[in-house]
């Protein structure tokens, strides 16, 4: 009974999979429910044009991809949920999810898992604490336009079709 978790003995099962990924559904319809309403009230037109100079010279995406870059900072499944809403609206295309996708990958979860994981390490750390979160913030941007590069060269041809 001492290492029993709602999880279940040790989390390592089909059950304690299930329950787990149970558990992401609240964050997950919060944040989908979030942005219905931010819609409804123009939010994300907003969105669009204050974030656009920014994400469509790096990233070549548009600037209502703000809000689910930045839940994906604080929340993987949540950004992720937001991502598959716009292109299942129609707002992005698959070329555009592709870059988004890679920009979410690299450092997941930013703030919560570097707060929560490296937090044990902040008293070895021999920069400020801030250094490597921005570190991860330029990665996530180099690494979608490496991406953004990959899909206008070399896999130029499998977004033809997409509109």
């Amino acid at each position: 009974p001492a290492k029993a978790t709602f999880v279940g003995m040790g989390g390592v099962s089909a059950r304690g999979g299930f329950i787990f990924a149970l558990s992401l559904i609240p964050s997950v319809m919060l944040a989908i429910g979030v942005v219905d309403v931010l819609d409804h009230y123009g939010a994300l037109s907003a969105a669009q044009k204050l974030m656009t100079p920014l994400f469509k010279p790096l990233m070549d995406v548009p600037g209502l991809v703000g809000l689910a870059l930045i839940t994906d900072l604080q929340s993987t499944d949540a950004g992720a949920a937001l991502t598959k809403e716009l292109y299942d609206d129609g707002l992005i295309d698959k070329r555009e999810q592709t870059i988004i996708a890679a920009w979410q990958y690299s450092g997941a979860g930013t703030i919560s898992n570097y707060f929560a994981i490296a937090g044990a390490l902040f008293g070895f750390i021999l920069c400020p604490i801030i250094v490597p979160v921005i570190i991860i913030m330029v990665m996530k941007f180099v690494g979608a336009m490496i991406c953004r590069f990959a899909l206008d060269t070399v896999y130029k041809g499998d977004f033809k079709n997409d509109n």
